[in-house]
C-alpha cells in the first residue's frame, strides 16, 4: 500500500474531526494528487461548503499529483502526531 493509500486509511483514525481549515486542506490536496486540476463550475452562493472546497481545491491548480499526494501525507502525519 502506497504511504497516500496509507494516509487515507489513517486519518480516520483521528480521534476528534480536524479543524475545518485542515479538512479543506486534506480534501483539495487530495482531489489534486488524484484527479488533477480542477473541473466543473464553482457553485452558487449558496453552496457554501461546495464552494470552499472548489476554491481550496482550485488553488492547486498546477501542482503535479506527486506533490499534492506528499503534502496529503504530510498533513496526516502531523494530525495524527497532535492527536496523541
Amino acid at each position: 500500500m502506497s504511504e497516500f493509500n496509507q494516509a487515507q486509511v489513517d486519518v480516520k483514525t483521528l480521534s476528534k474531526r480536524p479543524s475545518n481549515d485542515d479538512m479543506l486542506f486534506l480534501y483539495a490536496h487530495f482531489k489534486q494528487g488524484t484527479e488533477g486540476d480542477v473541473s466543473g463550475k464553482r457553485p452558487g452562493m449558496l453552496d457554501m461548503v461546495g464552494r470552499a472546497k472548489y476554491d481550496a481545491w482550485a488553488k492547486l491548480k498546477g501542482t503535479d499529483s506527486g506533490t499534492a499526494q506528499e503534502n496529503y501525507v504530510a498533513k496526516v502525519k502531523a494530525l495524527l502526531a497532535a492527536d496523541k
